[in-house]
C-alpha cells in the first residue's frame, strides 16, 4: 500500500468512526432548536460552533456525513447492477438488443445529468428513495458500457465457443463465465461513483431538492449555510464542506488503487 492510498484509508475510517459513534455518545440531540445558541463560533462546547437554529454541528455534520455515505451507496449499488444489467444484455444476446441497448445509453448520455436528476426528484420532493433513483438512472451508462466491452471481448475466447457447441444456452453462459468474469469491474464501478453520488446528492440538497432540511446530510447542511455565510458565520459552510472534500477525495483515491490492483489482472478462462 502506497502513502497516499494508507493517507485515504486513514481517512476514511476516521470518517467512519466519526459518524457511527459521535450521534451515539454526544449526548447531544441534533435536532432540538435553540436559538439562544444561534451562531456560536468554534469552542470547546461546540468544536464547529452552532447553526442559525442553535444545532451543534459537530454532532450535526456527523449525522450529516452518514446521511450522505449510505445514500451514495445505494446509489453506487444500483447504478452499477443496472449497468451490468444492460451491459450483459447487449453483450450476450448482440444484434438488434445491442443496438437499442445502446442507443438508449447514448440517448440518456445526452441528457444533462444534473437536470434529469432535479426533474426526478421534483415530483417526490425529500423522498430518499427519489433521490438514489434520480442518481442511479443517470450514472449506470458508463458501467453498461465497461461491461457490455468486456463481454464481447470475452465473447472471442474459444472457451465460449466450445461452451455453445456443447450446447451451452445463452443464460449458461452468461451466468457460468461471464457474469464472474466482470463482477472485479462492478466491485470497482461502485467504489468509483460512491464520489459522484455524494457529489449528487449534496448538490440536489443544496439547491432544495434533496432530503427536507431537518434531516441533516452534507448538502443540507451546505444549503443552511449559504444565510449564514453572509452573517460572518463562516464555520458553518467551512466544517462541512471539508467533510465532503475528504470523504470524496478518500474513497476517489481508493478507488483508483483497486483499479490498478484488479485491471491488469484479465479474467481466466473458465472450465465447462
Amino acid at each position: 500500500m502506497d502513502r497516499r492510498t494508507a493517507i485515504a484509508s486513514g481517512a476514511l475510517a476516521a470518517l467512519a468512526v466519526y459518524a457511527i459513534f459521535v450521534p451515539i455518545f454526544a449526548g447531544v440531540d441534533d435536532r432540538v432548536v435553540d436559538f439562544s445558541s444561534a451562531r456560536l463560533g468554534p469552542s470547546a462546547q461546540h468544536p464547529f460552533g452552532t447553526d442559525s437554529a442553535g444545532r451543534d454541528l459537530f454532532v450535526r455534520s456527523a449525522s450529516a456525513i452518514g446521511t450522505s455515505l449510505l445514500v451514495a451507496v445505494a446509489c453506487a449499488v444500483l447504478a452499477t447492477v443496472l449497468g451490468c444489467v444492460v451491459g450483459l444484455a447487449a453483450g450476450v444476446w448482440g444484434g438488434w438488443v445491442d443496438r437499442i441497448v445502446m442507443r438508449s445509453t447514448d440517448a440518456v448520455n445526452a441528457l444533462p445529468h444534473l437536470l434529469l436528476g432535479i426533474v426526478i426528484v421534483a415530483m417526490f420532493r425529500g423522498s430518499v428513495v427519489a433521490i438514489v433513483a434520480s442518481i442511479a438512472l443517470t450514472h449506470w451508462t458508463q458501467v453498461a458500457r465497461i461491461v457490455r466491452s468486456e463481454i464481447l471481448r470475452l465473447r472471442e475466447r474459444a472457451f465460449v465457443d466450445v461452451a455453445i457447441v456443447a450446447g451451452a444456452s445463452r443464460f449458461h453462459v452468461a451466468t457460468r463465465h461471464f457474469v464472474p468474469a466482470v463482477l472485479p469491474q462492478a466491485m470497482i464501478a461502485v467504489v468509483l461513483l460512491l464520489p459522484h453520488a455524494v457529489w449528487h446528492e449534496s448538490t440536489l440538497s443544496f439547491l432544495g431538492f434533496g432530503l427536507p432540511p431537518h434531516e441533516p446530510s452534507l448538502g443540507t447542511l451546505l444549503e443552511e449555510a449559504r444565510s449564514s455565510l453572509l452573517l460572518g458565520s463562516w464555520w458553518t459552510l467551512v466544517f462541512p464542506a471539508a467533510i465532503l472534500l475528504v470523504a470524496t477525495l478518500s474513497v476517489a483515491v481508493l478507488g483508483s488503487a483497486l483499479r490498478a490492483r484488479v485491471t491488469p489482472a484479465r479474467p481466466s478462462e473458465l472450465r465447462l
